[in-house]
C-alpha cells in the first residue's frame, strides 16, 4: 500500500474521499491525485470547493509513491 501525504502539510493523517481524491485532517485541505500531480482545494463554509493550486510550484506537486 502507498504512503499518501499531504502536499501541502507533509502530514500523514490522511482520509479517502473518493478514487484519487484525499482529505487531510492536519490542516483541512482537499486534494486529488491526477496525471502524477496534486490539485488541492480549500473547502469553502458552503461546501464548495476552491483550488489553491496557484499557490504553489508546478514541482510542489509532484506525486512520489
Amino acid at each position: 500500500m502507498e504512503s499518501i501525504f499531504c502536499p501541502n502539510c507533509r502530514g500523514k493523517d490522511i482520509g479517502k474521499i473518493a478514487t484519487n481524491q484525499y482529505y487531510c485532517w492536519d490542516c483541512f485541505i482537499e486534494f486529488a491525485c491526477v496525471n502524477g500531480k496534486y490539485d488541492v482545494f480549500q473547502i469553502e463554509e458552503d461546501g464548495s470547493l476552491s483550488s489553491l493550486n496557484d499557490l504553489f510550484e508546478d514541482d510542489d506537486f509532484v506525486h512520489s509513491v
